[in-house]
Protein backbone atom coordinates (compact mmCIF):
# COMPACT_ATOMS: atom_id res chain seq x y z
CA UNK A 1 0.00 0.00 0.00
CA UNK A 2 1.66 3.32 -1.01
CA UNK A 3 1.85 6.18 1.82
CA UNK A 4 0.49 9.46 0.95
CA UNK A 5 3.23 12.59 1.19
CA UNK A 6 3.36 14.90 3.84
CA UNK A 7 4.16 18.15 4.11
CA UNK A 8 4.09 20.78 7.17
CA UNK A 9 1.81 23.21 5.52
CA UNK A 10 0.19 26.80 7.14
CA UNK A 11 -3.01 28.26 5.42
CA UNK A 12 -3.41 31.92 6.05
CA UNK A 13 -5.27 34.94 4.21
CA UNK A 14 -2.98 37.45 3.38
CA UNK A 15 -4.89 40.76 2.38
CA UNK A 16 -7.55 40.18 -0.32
CA UNK A 17 -6.39 36.51 -0.86
CA UNK A 18 -5.56 33.01 0.47
CA UNK A 19 -2.74 30.57 0.22
CA UNK A 20 -1.09 27.78 1.06
CA UNK A 21 2.42 28.92 3.00
CA UNK A 22 5.69 26.17 2.86
CA UNK A 23 9.25 26.56 4.24
CA UNK A 24 10.98 25.71 1.07
CA UNK A 25 13.28 23.32 3.00
CA UNK A 26 10.00 21.18 3.17
CA UNK A 27 9.76 20.85 -0.58
CA UNK A 28 11.47 19.12 -2.83
CA UNK A 29 14.66 21.12 -4.91
CA UNK A 30 14.06 20.26 -8.14
CA UNK A 31 11.78 22.66 -9.94
CA UNK A 32 9.66 20.20 -12.19
CA UNK A 33 8.81 18.21 -8.80
CA UNK A 34 7.87 20.67 -6.53
CA UNK A 35 5.66 22.08 -9.07
CA UNK A 36 4.17 18.54 -9.73
CA UNK A 37 3.72 18.15 -6.11
CA UNK A 38 2.03 21.69 -5.36
CA UNK A 39 -0.33 20.63 -8.58
CA UNK A 40 -1.55 18.02 -6.32
CA UNK A 41 -1.58 19.49 -2.89
CA UNK A 42 -3.74 21.96 -4.47
CA UNK A 43 -6.29 20.18 -6.76
CA UNK A 44 -5.31 21.10 -9.98
CA UNK A 45 -6.25 20.45 -13.00
CA UNK A 46 -10.05 20.74 -12.10
CA UNK A 47 -11.92 23.79 -12.05
CA UNK A 48 -13.16 23.18 -8.54
CA UNK A 49 -9.53 21.55 -7.08
CA UNK A 50 -12.10 19.30 -5.19
CA UNK A 51 -8.98 16.54 -4.60
CA UNK A 52 -6.75 19.61 -3.18
CA UNK A 53 -6.27 22.89 -0.60
CA UNK A 54 -7.10 25.10 -3.52
CA UNK A 55 -10.04 27.80 -3.39
CA UNK A 56 -10.86 27.13 -6.90
CA UNK A 57 -10.48 30.44 -7.65
CA UNK A 58 -7.08 32.16 -9.03
CA UNK A 59 -7.25 34.24 -5.83
CA UNK A 60 -7.18 31.59 -3.43
CA UNK A 61 -4.81 28.91 -5.43
CA UNK A 62 -1.71 30.83 -4.36
CA UNK A 63 1.38 29.02 -2.68
CA UNK A 64 4.72 31.46 -1.02
CA UNK A 65 7.73 29.48 -0.41
CA UNK A 66 9.84 30.95 2.65
CA UNK A 67 13.44 30.39 3.43
CA UNK A 68 15.77 32.16 5.84
CA UNK A 69 17.91 35.02 3.51
CA UNK A 70 21.30 34.89 3.02
CA UNK A 71 21.51 38.29 1.66
CA UNK A 72 22.39 41.07 4.02
CA UNK A 73 20.04 43.35 6.14
CA UNK A 74 17.41 40.67 4.35
CA UNK A 75 15.72 38.09 7.06
CA UNK A 76 13.49 35.54 4.61
CA UNK A 77 13.31 35.13 0.95
CA UNK A 78 9.90 34.90 -0.77
CA UNK A 79 9.25 32.61 -3.79
CA UNK A 80 5.52 33.45 -4.83
CA UNK A 81 3.30 30.76 -6.75
CA UNK A 82 0.44 30.76 -8.45
CA UNK A 83 -1.45 27.73 -9.12
CA UNK A 84 -4.04 27.65 -12.20
CA UNK A 85 -6.85 25.79 -11.34
CA UNK A 86 -8.40 24.37 -14.31
CA UNK A 87 -4.56 23.99 -16.13
CA UNK A 88 -1.74 21.61 -14.58
CA UNK A 89 0.47 25.25 -14.49
CA UNK A 90 2.57 26.68 -11.60
CA UNK A 91 3.71 30.28 -12.57
CA UNK A 92 6.67 32.08 -11.03
CA UNK A 93 6.21 35.24 -13.28
CA UNK A 94 4.89 37.50 -10.91
CA UNK A 95 4.70 38.51 -7.80
CA UNK A 96 1.70 38.82 -5.19
CA UNK A 97 1.41 41.75 -2.52
CA UNK A 98 -1.76 39.96 -0.63
CA UNK A 99 0.04 37.25 0.17
CA UNK A 100 2.90 38.89 1.15
CA UNK A 101 1.42 40.22 4.02
CA UNK A 102 1.30 36.69 5.25
CA UNK A 103 5.05 36.47 5.31
CA UNK A 104 6.17 38.51 8.75
CA UNK A 105 3.17 36.53 10.66
CA UNK A 106 4.36 32.87 8.87
CA UNK A 107 7.95 33.58 9.34
CA UNK A 108 7.83 34.49 12.76
CA UNK A 109 5.69 31.72 13.50
CA UNK A 110 7.71 29.61 11.56
CA UNK A 111 11.01 31.23 13.81
CA UNK A 112 12.71 32.27 11.17
CA UNK A 113 12.40 35.82 12.62
CA UNK A 114 13.00 36.79 16.21
CA UNK A 115 9.45 38.68 17.46
CA UNK A 116 10.05 42.27 19.43
CA UNK A 117 7.34 43.19 22.17
CA UNK A 118 5.36 45.92 20.15
CA UNK A 119 5.81 45.62 16.28
CA UNK A 120 8.16 43.36 14.55
CA UNK A 121 9.86 44.25 11.33
CA UNK A 122 10.21 41.74 8.54
CA UNK A 123 12.57 42.41 5.71
CA UNK A 124 11.62 40.13 2.50
CA UNK A 125 13.53 39.82 -0.36
CA UNK A 126 10.77 39.22 -3.11
CA UNK A 127 12.70 36.48 -5.56
CA UNK A 128 10.07 36.81 -8.35
CA UNK A 129 10.69 40.66 -8.97
CA UNK A 130 14.28 40.87 -7.02
CA UNK A 131 13.19 43.30 -4.90
CA UNK A 132 12.61 44.35 -1.31
CA UNK A 133 9.56 44.58 0.80
CA UNK A 134 9.60 45.90 5.19
CA UNK A 135 6.81 44.26 6.84
CA UNK A 136 6.13 46.03 10.61
CA UNK A 137 3.77 43.32 12.00
CA UNK A 138 2.15 43.42 15.57
CA UNK A 139 3.60 41.60 18.01
CA UNK A 140 2.44 43.00 21.38
CA UNK A 141 4.27 40.17 24.45
CA UNK A 142 6.66 38.85 21.02
CA UNK A 143 3.64 37.02 19.81
CA UNK A 144 1.74 38.11 16.14
CA UNK A 145 -1.73 39.53 17.28
CA UNK A 146 -3.88 39.19 14.33
CA UNK A 147 -6.68 40.93 15.95
CA UNK A 148 -6.85 44.11 15.67
CA UNK A 149 -8.74 47.72 14.05
CA UNK A 150 -7.42 47.73 10.82
CA UNK A 151 -10.04 46.96 7.84
CA UNK A 152 -9.22 46.48 4.24
CA UNK A 153 -12.18 46.69 1.27
CA UNK A 154 -12.72 42.83 0.10
CA UNK A 155 -12.30 41.20 3.97
CA UNK A 156 -15.01 40.78 6.44
CA UNK A 157 -14.83 42.37 9.83
CA UNK A 158 -10.91 43.69 11.08
CA UNK A 159 -7.85 42.40 12.00
CA UNK A 160 -4.29 43.94 13.13
CA UNK A 161 -2.86 46.29 10.57
CA UNK A 162 0.55 45.19 8.76
CA UNK A 163 2.63 47.86 6.70
CA UNK A 164 4.11 47.00 3.49
CA UNK A 165 7.09 49.30 2.37
CA UNK A 166 8.14 48.10 -1.17
CA UNK A 167 11.59 49.06 -2.54
CA UNK A 168 13.09 48.53 -5.71
CA UNK A 169 9.74 48.02 -7.46
CA UNK A 170 10.01 50.23 -10.60
CA UNK A 171 10.79 48.07 -13.68
CA UNK A 172 11.20 44.88 -11.43
CA UNK A 173 9.85 42.72 -13.79
CA UNK A 174 10.05 44.25 -17.34
CA UNK A 175 13.48 46.20 -16.39
CA UNK A 176 11.68 49.24 -16.84
CA UNK A 177 8.86 51.76 -15.09
CA UNK A 178 7.71 52.10 -18.86
CA UNK A 179 9.33 49.58 -20.53
CA UNK A 180 8.44 50.82 -24.36
CA UNK A 181 9.61 54.22 -23.01
CA UNK A 182 6.31 55.67 -24.05
CA UNK A 183 3.32 57.16 -21.95
CA UNK A 184 1.21 56.07 -24.62
CA UNK A 185 1.29 53.47 -26.81
CA UNK A 186 -1.24 52.83 -29.84
CA UNK A 187 -2.59 48.37 -29.75
CA UNK A 188 -5.26 47.44 -32.27
CA UNK A 189 -6.49 50.76 -32.17
CA UNK A 190 -6.77 51.60 -28.57
CA UNK A 191 -4.12 53.91 -26.21
CA UNK A 192 -2.61 51.93 -23.70
CA UNK A 193 0.07 52.13 -21.15
CA UNK A 194 2.65 49.43 -19.99
CA UNK A 195 3.66 49.95 -16.83
CA UNK A 196 5.70 48.15 -14.45
CA UNK A 197 5.97 49.42 -10.64
CA UNK A 198 6.15 45.83 -8.92
CA UNK A 199 3.25 43.98 -11.23
CA UNK A 200 3.37 44.48 -14.84
CA UNK A 201 0.08 46.33 -16.23
CA UNK A 202 -1.40 47.42 -19.30
CA UNK A 203 -3.70 49.96 -18.46
CA UNK A 204 -7.01 50.98 -20.74
CA UNK A 205 -9.23 53.77 -20.46
CA UNK A 206 -12.48 51.63 -19.76
CA UNK A 207 -14.37 54.85 -22.48
CA UNK A 208 -12.16 53.87 -25.03
CA UNK A 209 -13.61 49.81 -24.96
CA UNK A 210 -16.91 51.30 -24.88
CA UNK A 211 -16.91 50.70 -21.12
CA UNK A 212 -18.04 53.18 -18.40
CA UNK A 213 -15.55 51.65 -15.42
CA UNK A 214 -18.58 50.78 -13.15
CA UNK A 215 -19.46 47.85 -14.23
CA UNK A 216 -19.76 45.02 -11.92
CA UNK A 217 -17.64 42.23 -11.88
CA UNK A 218 -20.42 39.65 -12.81
CA UNK A 219 -21.01 41.65 -15.85
CA UNK A 220 -17.56 41.49 -16.74
CA UNK A 221 -17.24 38.40 -16.32
CA UNK A 222 -19.87 37.41 -18.64
CA UNK A 223 -18.76 39.84 -21.08
CA UNK A 224 -16.87 37.28 -23.59
CA UNK A 225 -16.19 39.87 -26.26
CA UNK A 226 -14.34 42.47 -23.67
CA UNK A 227 -12.40 39.12 -22.79
CA UNK A 228 -11.56 38.18 -25.95
CA UNK A 229 -10.21 42.07 -27.05
CA UNK A 230 -8.20 42.35 -24.37
CA UNK A 231 -6.50 39.10 -24.40
CA UNK A 232 -5.39 39.91 -27.67
CA UNK A 233 -4.11 43.14 -26.66
CA UNK A 234 -2.53 41.47 -23.97
CA UNK A 235 -0.57 38.93 -26.43
CA UNK A 236 1.05 41.74 -28.40
CA UNK A 237 2.22 43.66 -25.28
CA UNK A 238 4.04 40.66 -23.65
CA UNK A 239 6.73 40.54 -25.97
CA UNK A 240 7.01 44.83 -25.89
CA UNK A 241 7.03 44.75 -22.20
CA UNK A 242 10.36 42.64 -22.52
CA UNK A 243 7.95 38.80 -21.02
CA UNK A 244 8.03 37.09 -24.02
CA UNK A 245 5.71 34.78 -25.24
CA UNK A 246 2.78 35.57 -22.45
CA UNK A 247 -0.08 33.04 -23.81
CA UNK A 248 0.59 30.95 -20.73
CA UNK A 249 1.98 33.57 -18.36
CA UNK A 250 -0.44 35.53 -15.90
CA UNK A 251 1.22 38.44 -16.72
CA UNK A 252 0.41 41.16 -17.50
CA UNK A 253 -2.31 41.84 -16.10
CA UNK A 254 -4.68 44.36 -18.34
CA UNK A 255 -6.44 47.30 -15.82
CA UNK A 256 -9.20 49.81 -17.26
CA UNK A 257 -9.55 52.74 -15.46
CA UNK A 258 -12.03 55.44 -15.43
CA UNK A 259 -12.67 58.67 -13.49
CA UNK A 260 -13.03 57.87 -9.59
CA UNK A 261 -16.91 58.22 -8.02
CA UNK A 262 -15.99 57.53 -4.12
CA UNK A 263 -13.36 60.42 -3.73
CA UNK A 264 -10.45 58.34 -4.52
CA UNK A 265 -7.83 58.50 -6.71
CA UNK A 266 -8.80 56.86 -9.72
CA UNK A 267 -11.32 54.04 -10.49
CA UNK A 268 -9.90 49.79 -11.70
CA UNK A 269 -11.65 47.17 -13.24
CA UNK A 270 -8.75 44.38 -12.93
CA UNK A 271 -8.24 41.67 -15.24
CA UNK A 272 -5.55 38.83 -13.60
CA UNK A 273 -5.56 37.85 -16.63
CA UNK A 274 -8.48 36.42 -17.38
CA UNK A 275 -10.75 36.89 -14.25
CA UNK A 276 -11.62 39.78 -13.12
CA UNK A 277 -10.61 40.30 -9.79
CA UNK A 278 -12.80 40.86 -7.03
CA UNK A 279 -11.11 44.06 -5.84
CA UNK A 280 -7.39 44.85 -7.22
CA UNK A 281 -4.05 42.88 -6.32
CA UNK A 282 -1.24 44.94 -4.11
CA UNK A 283 1.57 45.46 -6.78
CA UNK A 284 -1.27 46.19 -8.99
CA UNK A 285 -2.59 48.91 -7.24
CA UNK A 286 0.69 50.55 -6.92
CA UNK A 287 1.92 50.35 -10.60
CA UNK A 288 -1.86 52.33 -11.20
CA UNK A 289 -1.08 54.86 -9.02
CA UNK A 290 2.48 54.79 -10.42
CA UNK A 291 1.12 55.76 -13.50
CA UNK A 292 -1.26 57.95 -12.53
CA UNK A 293 1.64 59.92 -11.74
CA UNK A 294 2.84 60.14 -14.81
CA UNK A 295 1.85 62.75 -17.43
CA UNK A 296 0.17 61.73 -20.39
CA UNK A 297 -0.66 57.96 -19.38
CA UNK A 298 -4.16 56.43 -19.67
CA UNK A 299 -4.13 56.51 -16.00
CA UNK A 300 -3.34 60.41 -15.75
CA UNK A 301 -6.27 61.14 -18.46
CA UNK A 302 -8.81 60.04 -15.80
CA UNK A 303 -6.68 61.29 -12.55
CA UNK A 304 -6.81 64.60 -10.96
CA UNK A 305 -5.16 65.70 -7.67
CA UNK A 306 -1.38 64.00 -7.46
CA UNK A 307 1.00 66.89 -6.86
CA UNK A 308 1.67 65.38 -3.77
CA UNK A 309 5.10 63.58 -2.67
CA UNK A 310 4.68 61.45 -0.93
CA UNK A 311 0.85 60.80 -2.68
CA UNK A 312 -1.65 59.19 -0.41
CA UNK A 313 -4.35 57.99 -2.12
CA UNK A 314 -7.38 55.29 -2.36
CA UNK A 315 -7.46 53.10 -5.52
CA UNK A 316 -11.19 52.17 -5.86
CA UNK A 317 -11.69 49.02 -7.23
CA UNK A 318 -15.33 46.27 -7.51
CA UNK A 319 -15.83 45.94 -3.83
CA UNK A 320 -14.36 49.17 -2.05
CA UNK A 321 -10.83 51.24 -2.25
CA UNK A 322 -6.94 50.60 -1.50
CA UNK A 323 -5.09 52.70 0.07
CA UNK A 324 -1.75 53.56 -0.73
CA UNK A 325 1.34 55.63 -0.65
CA UNK A 326 3.68 56.56 -3.66
CA UNK A 327 6.98 58.05 -3.07
CA UNK A 328 8.94 59.26 -6.23
CA UNK A 329 12.21 60.80 -7.73
CA UNK A 330 12.52 62.46 -10.77
CA UNK A 331 14.28 60.75 -13.04
CA UNK A 332 14.62 61.82 -17.32
CA UNK A 333 11.55 64.15 -16.63
CA UNK A 334 9.76 61.03 -15.14
CA UNK A 335 8.33 60.81 -11.32
CA UNK A 336 10.28 56.81 -10.40
CA UNK A 337 8.44 55.41 -7.16
CA UNK A 338 11.24 54.53 -4.48
CA UNK A 339 9.09 53.05 -2.03
CA UNK A 340 5.36 52.28 -2.32
CA UNK A 341 3.31 51.59 1.12
CA UNK A 342 0.32 49.43 1.80
CA UNK A 343 -1.43 48.78 4.55
CA UNK A 344 -2.64 44.84 4.53
CA UNK A 345 -3.98 42.14 7.45
CA UNK A 346 -3.28 39.13 7.29
CA UNK A 347 -5.12 36.07 9.29
CA UNK A 348 -3.47 31.91 10.51
CA UNK A 349 -6.37 29.97 8.94
CA UNK A 350 -4.61 26.43 9.27
CA UNK A 351 -1.51 24.62 10.54
CA UNK A 352 -0.65 21.01 10.67
CA UNK A 353 0.08 18.53 7.56
CA UNK A 354 -1.06 18.62 4.17
CA UNK A 355 -1.35 15.25 2.18
CA UNK A 356 -0.79 14.46 -1.50
CA UNK A 357 -0.57 11.28 -3.55
CA UNK A 358 2.73 10.52 -4.77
Amino acid sequence: MTSQISIPCMLLRGGTSKGAYFLKSDLPDDRDARDALLLKIMGSPDPRQIDGIGGAHPLTSKVAVVSPSTREGIDVDYLFLQVTPDKPEVSDAQNCGNILAGIGPFAIERGLVTPQDGVTTVSVYMVNSDSRADLDVRTPGGEVAYEGSAAIDGVPGTHAPIIQNYFETAGAQCGALLPTGNAVDMIDGVPVTMIDNGMPNVVIKAIDLGLSGAETVAELEENAQLKARLETIRLQCGPLMNLGDVEKKTVPKMCLVSPAREGGLIATRSFIPHRVHQTIGVLAAATIAAAALIPGTTAAEVTTGTGDNPLRADIEHPTGKLGVEIETQEMNGVPVPVRSGIVRTARKLFEGTVFALP
